[in-house]
């Protein structure tokens, strides 16, 4: 009875996108940190799989948490009954 609306929905989803998205991106810059002075993957001649992770995985990251944001407005609050 306590449906949410389309509109808390779309909110809740934007607002998980945004922080997926923003996860992705820490993800993708730690990522670099490390991989970069370690591991000397910034020459010329790389294959091009670390680009299209650091393009993939803020993507990814944010899709998913557009799907969890959305996910959990449509469930209801818990109330904590007995305390």
């Amino acid at each position: 009875m306590n449906e949410p609306s389309i509109r808390g929905k779309a909110a809740a989803a934007l607002l998980g996108l945004l922080v997926g998205g923003a996860t992705g991106f820490l993800l993708t810059e730690a990522m670099g940190a490390f991989l970069i002075p370690v591991h000397d993957r910034a020459r010329e001649g790389s294959d091009g799989t670390l680009p299209a992770a650091f393009i993939a995985v803020p993507v990814l990251c944010a899709l998913i948490g557009a799907v969890i944001g959305a996910h959990r407005a449509g469930r209801p609050l818990r109330q904590n009954k007995g305390r």
